[in-house]
Protein backbone atom coordinates (compact mmCIF):
# COMPACT_ATOMS: atom_id res chain seq x y z
CA UNK A 1 0.00 0.00 0.00
CA UNK A 2 2.89 2.30 0.85
CA UNK A 3 4.48 1.60 -2.53
CA UNK A 4 1.28 2.49 -4.36
CA UNK A 5 1.07 5.80 -2.49
CA UNK A 6 4.69 6.65 -3.41
CA UNK A 7 4.06 5.87 -7.11
CA UNK A 8 0.92 8.05 -7.08
CA UNK A 9 2.83 10.99 -5.60
CA UNK A 10 5.63 10.57 -8.17
CA UNK A 11 3.09 10.55 -11.00
CA UNK A 12 1.49 13.76 -9.70
CA UNK A 13 4.89 15.49 -9.51
CA UNK A 14 5.76 14.50 -13.11
CA UNK A 15 2.35 15.69 -14.36
CA UNK A 16 2.77 19.04 -12.67
CA UNK A 17 6.28 19.43 -14.06
CA UNK A 18 5.12 18.69 -17.65
CA UNK A 19 2.26 21.18 -17.34
CA UNK A 20 4.69 23.92 -16.26
CA UNK A 21 7.21 23.31 -19.01
CA UNK A 22 4.88 22.67 -21.98
CA UNK A 23 4.66 25.74 -24.26
CA UNK A 24 1.23 27.30 -24.67
CA UNK A 25 1.54 27.05 -28.44
CA UNK A 26 4.03 25.81 -30.99
CA UNK A 27 5.07 28.43 -33.55
CA UNK A 28 5.13 27.16 -37.12
CA UNK A 29 8.56 26.65 -38.65
CA UNK A 30 9.23 29.43 -41.19
CA UNK A 31 9.51 28.15 -44.80
CA UNK A 32 13.03 27.65 -46.15
CA UNK A 33 13.64 29.80 -49.23
CA UNK A 34 14.06 27.76 -52.39
CA UNK A 35 17.55 27.86 -53.84
CA UNK A 36 17.77 28.80 -57.52
CA UNK A 37 18.22 25.85 -59.85
CA UNK A 38 20.47 25.66 -62.87
CA UNK A 39 17.78 26.60 -65.39
CA UNK A 40 16.42 29.50 -63.34
CA UNK A 41 17.12 32.62 -65.42
CA UNK A 42 15.14 35.00 -63.23
CA UNK A 43 18.31 36.41 -61.70
CA UNK A 44 20.35 36.37 -64.89
CA UNK A 45 20.21 39.75 -66.67
CA UNK A 46 19.50 39.63 -70.39
CA UNK A 47 22.38 40.70 -72.60
CA UNK A 48 22.01 44.05 -74.26
CA UNK A 49 22.04 43.48 -78.02
CA UNK A 50 21.23 47.10 -78.87
CA UNK A 51 22.98 48.14 -82.07
CA UNK A 52 24.20 44.61 -82.75
CA UNK A 53 23.08 42.12 -85.38
CA UNK A 54 22.00 39.77 -82.58
CA UNK A 55 18.88 41.88 -81.97
CA UNK A 56 17.28 40.64 -85.19
CA UNK A 57 15.17 37.63 -86.06
CA UNK A 58 14.83 36.41 -89.64
CA UNK A 59 12.89 33.67 -91.37
CA UNK A 60 14.36 30.31 -92.21
CA UNK A 61 13.43 28.68 -95.48
CA UNK A 62 10.63 26.74 -93.77
CA UNK A 63 9.15 29.93 -92.28
CA UNK A 64 10.47 29.43 -88.75
CA UNK A 65 11.78 32.46 -86.89
CA UNK A 66 15.54 32.39 -86.35
CA UNK A 67 17.35 34.59 -83.85
CA UNK A 68 20.68 35.86 -85.12
CA UNK A 69 21.87 35.80 -81.51
CA UNK A 70 22.86 32.19 -82.19
CA UNK A 71 25.81 33.59 -84.16
CA UNK A 72 27.14 35.55 -81.19
CA UNK A 73 30.96 35.73 -80.98
CA UNK A 74 31.36 34.77 -84.64
CA UNK A 75 32.71 36.75 -87.58
CA UNK A 76 29.76 37.12 -89.97
CA UNK A 77 29.50 37.89 -93.67
CA UNK A 78 25.98 38.88 -94.75
CA UNK A 79 25.20 38.71 -98.47
CA UNK A 80 22.10 39.31 -100.60
CA UNK A 81 22.15 36.79 -103.41
CA UNK A 82 20.47 35.72 -106.64
CA UNK A 83 20.61 32.56 -108.73
CA UNK A 84 20.49 34.11 -112.21
CA UNK A 85 22.93 36.96 -111.83
CA UNK A 86 26.30 37.54 -113.44
CA UNK A 87 27.73 37.46 -109.91
CA UNK A 88 26.10 34.15 -109.01
CA UNK A 89 29.39 32.24 -109.53
CA UNK A 90 30.63 34.08 -106.43
CA UNK A 91 28.90 31.27 -104.58
CA UNK A 92 31.96 29.13 -105.35
CA UNK A 93 34.28 31.53 -103.54
CA UNK A 94 31.82 32.09 -100.71
CA UNK A 95 31.59 28.38 -100.03
CA UNK A 96 35.38 28.06 -100.15
CA UNK A 97 35.74 30.81 -97.52
CA UNK A 98 33.14 29.13 -95.37
CA UNK A 99 34.97 25.81 -95.51
CA UNK A 100 38.33 27.44 -94.84
CA UNK A 101 37.27 29.51 -91.83
CA UNK A 102 34.15 28.03 -90.24
CA UNK A 103 36.21 26.12 -87.67
CA UNK A 104 37.66 29.44 -86.52
CA UNK A 105 34.25 30.97 -85.90
CA UNK A 106 33.25 32.32 -89.34
CA UNK A 107 29.78 32.10 -90.87
CA UNK A 108 28.06 33.38 -94.01
CA UNK A 109 24.39 34.39 -93.82
CA UNK A 110 22.79 34.29 -97.28
CA UNK A 111 19.59 36.22 -98.04
CA UNK A 112 18.19 35.67 -101.55
CA UNK A 113 16.62 38.80 -103.02
CA UNK A 114 14.59 39.20 -106.22
CA UNK A 115 14.67 43.01 -106.37
CA UNK A 116 17.43 43.31 -108.97
CA UNK A 117 16.24 42.29 -112.40
CA UNK A 118 14.09 39.47 -111.00
CA UNK A 119 17.22 37.32 -110.83
CA UNK A 120 16.16 35.23 -107.83
CA UNK A 121 12.89 33.69 -109.05
CA UNK A 122 11.04 30.87 -107.35
CA UNK A 123 10.49 29.95 -103.73
CA UNK A 124 13.05 29.00 -101.12
CA UNK A 125 13.21 25.36 -102.20
CA UNK A 126 13.86 26.35 -105.84
CA UNK A 127 16.65 28.70 -104.82
CA UNK A 128 18.24 26.44 -102.22
CA UNK A 129 18.17 23.38 -104.46
CA UNK A 130 19.80 25.37 -107.26
CA UNK A 131 22.57 26.61 -104.96
CA UNK A 132 23.29 23.20 -103.47
CA UNK A 133 23.14 21.42 -106.85
CA UNK A 134 25.36 23.91 -108.71
CA UNK A 135 27.62 25.32 -105.97
CA UNK A 136 27.34 22.82 -103.10
CA UNK A 137 26.74 25.57 -100.55
CA UNK A 138 26.56 24.50 -96.93
CA UNK A 139 26.36 27.86 -95.12
CA UNK A 140 23.01 29.13 -93.79
CA UNK A 141 20.56 30.36 -96.43
CA UNK A 142 17.37 32.10 -95.35
CA UNK A 143 14.02 32.98 -96.86
CA UNK A 144 13.88 35.54 -99.66
CA UNK A 145 13.75 39.17 -98.52
CA UNK A 146 13.73 42.75 -99.79
CA UNK A 147 16.83 44.81 -99.10
CA UNK A 148 15.51 48.19 -100.29
CA UNK A 149 12.20 50.04 -100.14
CA UNK A 150 9.15 50.17 -97.94
CA UNK A 151 9.12 46.42 -97.32
CA UNK A 152 12.83 45.98 -96.76
CA UNK A 153 14.05 43.71 -94.01
CA UNK A 154 14.74 45.51 -90.71
CA UNK A 155 18.10 43.76 -90.76
CA UNK A 156 19.02 45.60 -93.94
CA UNK A 157 17.69 48.89 -92.67
CA UNK A 158 20.14 48.51 -89.80
CA UNK A 159 23.05 47.32 -91.98
CA UNK A 160 22.64 50.29 -94.30
CA UNK A 161 22.52 52.67 -91.36
CA UNK A 162 26.03 51.51 -90.41
CA UNK A 163 27.50 51.61 -93.91
CA UNK A 164 25.17 54.03 -95.70
CA UNK A 165 23.88 53.69 -99.21
CA UNK A 166 21.13 51.91 -101.05
CA UNK A 167 21.93 48.32 -102.02
CA UNK A 168 22.83 48.61 -105.69
CA UNK A 169 22.84 44.97 -106.80
CA UNK A 170 23.05 41.33 -105.86
CA UNK A 171 25.99 40.07 -103.79
CA UNK A 172 26.61 43.21 -101.76
CA UNK A 173 28.36 42.05 -98.60
CA UNK A 174 28.59 43.26 -95.00
CA UNK A 175 31.30 42.02 -92.67
CA UNK A 176 30.63 42.00 -88.92
CA UNK A 177 33.07 41.43 -86.08
CA UNK A 178 32.72 39.06 -83.14
CA UNK A 179 30.78 41.74 -81.24
CA UNK A 180 28.02 41.80 -83.88
CA UNK A 181 29.07 45.20 -85.26
CA UNK A 182 29.39 46.14 -88.94
CA UNK A 183 33.01 46.80 -89.86
CA UNK A 184 33.08 46.65 -93.68
CA UNK A 185 30.82 46.85 -96.71
CA UNK A 186 31.83 45.37 -100.05
CA UNK A 187 30.12 46.13 -103.34
CA UNK A 188 29.37 43.15 -105.62
CA UNK A 189 32.40 43.67 -107.88
CA UNK A 190 34.82 43.97 -104.96
CA UNK A 191 36.01 40.49 -104.02
CA UNK A 192 39.72 41.29 -103.93
CA UNK A 193 40.19 42.16 -100.27
CA UNK A 194 37.21 40.43 -98.67
CA UNK A 195 39.21 37.40 -97.56
CA UNK A 196 41.96 39.53 -96.04
CA UNK A 197 39.37 41.43 -94.01
CA UNK A 198 37.79 38.17 -92.83
CA UNK A 199 41.16 36.87 -91.70
CA UNK A 200 41.92 40.14 -89.90
CA UNK A 201 38.68 39.92 -87.90
CA UNK A 202 39.26 36.26 -87.06
CA UNK A 203 42.69 37.15 -85.67
CA UNK A 204 41.24 39.65 -83.19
Amino acid sequence: MKKIRILAIALMVLTAFYACTKPDSIEPTPPVPEEPVANDTSTVPEEDFTDKIYQFKVLAGNGDSVSLAQYKDMVILVVNSATQCGYTPQYTQLEQWYQDYKDRGFVILDFPCNQFGGQAPGDYDDIHNYCTDHYNITFPQFAKINVNGANESPLYTWLKSKKPGKIQWNFTKFLLNRNGEVVERFEPNNMGNVEAKIEAELEK
